[in-house]
């Protein structure tokens, strides 16, 4: 069939079709009537600009439209050519596809590069002298020289190779985002950038902490046991492991035993501030074990509890390691076991030094100096436990002392062991005192072997006003009668019409263990940080 348009018409007013059956299929015979004519074309307008129809043909049951009716092979052509325009379609979008995978790596190539990166980050590491070994897993720097300017940075807080080796998970911090917050937080609480080094040294772990989340409330925590702010950042500088504690863990359970045995509740601020080590102490395995040995050795708990407000290190001391192993070395030197809670009491260190070594050395030399019978060292230690630490120097210095006053070895002897305190107090006070007794009080040199504690009482304040008032009353008494009393006593005796030798105190260097349990006085409580220092070398004052 061949069907022709008749285009170019302003109004189309007519249609000219041509019918022609194909060769392909036979026509029936009898001819079609106007009205079939009709049914089987129907006339379409196409959507556009120009005027065009489409003619449908309805032969044997088939319906062909005027695009497929010139051949089959046009059909075919005209699949085939569709469908080829799809496959390219396909091509162009899988070419699209394919581009777009070089443009973005696929995850393999990325682990890959990220692989590669830190095999150079582990290289320079290498080769600067630290081992990254325990680094797989961290998150680093992608490049060597990020790794690099963080390892500077360390370098500038004073942090040496070996100190990064002995964390190297600081190695993991980032400088802008870890270090410099926390570090300026440190400064602006008051830490001294002096202190920086010792302070990572020592807690290198801060800087992985969050200002906000970790450090921020550890601080309120510290003001809210009575430290005062200024004293945080000494407290912080001397034991920066505080900053890892948890609020309501060791720190809260060590405060509460301590009050729960007697420790004053306004000297706690105190107590932290001199020894913060006590908020990082397990109360069943450290404090609790070594006060209740202090109880088993004669001190009652709430002298333990005074202890610990005067000298709060001495809850640090090894209690298996060193105060047991003390204890028996006194007694192993003839300190009586009835002496330990008073020579504890007076000089609690003598419990937390490496005890033995000291001892034979002043053994040693009091036994060459003055012909100490090793024996009475017990009793020497009993009247003065900070004997133990005195130096070689003062200890002969004053032993030089005695016998150019002209006491003999043997009186010097009886001294020292009837007052150790000899041996340590100020020569210049000394010199003063004995010419004193030489000029004004005209005794013999006896009463000062028979009472050498004469030398311990304030010249100005007790010696002197004393003795004008025995010269004044006319009364003849030893040195101990005297002296050793309290002023109040000693308004009595003036009273007497004779001297009572009972009320003569024969010991005036025995300790009252009552005085220790007493309260410390409002005006010494809560004092000034200070660092506590080491003066059991200095002579007394």
């Amino acid at each position: 069939m061949k069907i022709r348009f008749c285009n170019g018409f302003t109004k189309p007013g007519f249609l000219l079709v041509h019918f022609e059956p194909p060769s392909f299929f036979a026509v029936r015979s009898r001819s079609l009537s106007d009205s079939t004519y009709g049914n089987l074309c129907n006339h379409k307008k196409r959507p556009g600009t120009g005027i065009g129809l489409t003619v449908q043909c309805a032969i044997a049951n088939r319906r062909f439209s005027s695009r497929s009716l010139d051949s089959p092979r046009r059909e075919r052509s005209s699949r085939s050519s569709s469908s080829s325009g799809r496959d390219r379609d396909r091509d162009k979008d899988k070419g699209r596809d394919s581009k777009s995978l070089y443009s973005r790596p696929s995850l393999l190539d990325m682990n890959k590069e990220k692989a590669a990166n830190r095999a150079k980050v582990y290289e320079f590491l290498r080769g600067i002298g630290i081992v990254p070994d325990e680094l797989d897993g961290l998150e680093l720097p992608v490049t060597a020289d990020v790794m690099k300017e963080r390892v500077e940075f360390l370098h500038k807080l004073g942090l040496t190779i070996e100190d990064i080796n002995n964390y190297p998970l600081v190695l993991g911090c980032s400088v802008k985002k870890n270090m410099v917050p926390v570090l300026d937080y440190l400064g602006k609480l008051g830490v001294r950038k002096s202190t920086f080094t010792e302070f990572l040294r020592r807690y290198p772990q801060v800087l992985h902490s969050s200002v906000v989340i970790d450090l921020a409330p550890v601080v309120k925590y510290l003001q809210g046991l009575d430290i005062k702010p200024s004293d945080v950042p000494r407290v912080l500088e001397r034991y920066p492991e505080v900053l890892g504690f948890k609020l309501e863990g060791t720190m809260s359970t060590s405060v509460a035993y301590l009050v729960g045995i007697g420790v004053a509740r306004r000297e706690i601020g105190g107590i932290l501030t001199r020894y913060p080590e006590i908020l990082g102490m397990r109360v069943a395995r450290i404090i609790k074990p070594l006060v209740e040995y202090l109880e088993v050795l004669g001190i009652p708990r709430l002298a333990a509890a005074r202890l610990i407000e005067k000298r709060p290190h001495i809850l640090g001391f090894e209690l298996d390691d060193t105060v047991k192993p003390n204890v028996q070395i006194l007694q192993d030197f003839n300190v009586r076991e009835t002496s330990l809670p008073s020579i504890i009491a007076q000089y609690p260190e003598i419990i937390g030094i490496d005890l033995k070594p000291k001892l034979d050395t002043q053994r040693k030399l009091l036994c060459s100096a003055i012909h100490l019978n090793p024996e009475d060292l017990g009793s020497l230690i009993e009247r003065m436990p900070q004997f133990v630490s005195l130096s070689e120097s003062p200890m002969l210095k004053h032993i030089d002392f005695l016998t150019k006053c002209g006491f003999s070895i043997d009186q010097t002897r009886e001294m020292v062991i009837g007052c150790p305190q000899v041996l340590a107090l100020n020569l210049g006070i000394m010199k003063l005192s004995f010419e004193y007794f030489q000029k004004e009080m005209k005794r013999p040199l006896q009463d000062l072997v028979d009472f050498p504690a004469f030398f311990t009482y304030g010249l100005e304040s007790t010696v002197k006003p004393r003795h004008k008032k025995i010269i004044k009353k006319g009364i003849k008494c030893s040195l101990a009668w005297m002296l050793n009393c309290s002023d109040e006593k000693f308004e009595q005796r003036m009273s007497y019409d004779t001297i009572d030798i009972e009320e003569v105190e024969t010991d005036p260097s025995s300790f009252d263990m009552n005085t220790l349990m007493q309260p410390e006085r409002e005006e010494e409580s809560d004092s000034e940080y200070e660092e506590e220092e080491d003066d059991d070398d200095e002579e007394f004052a």
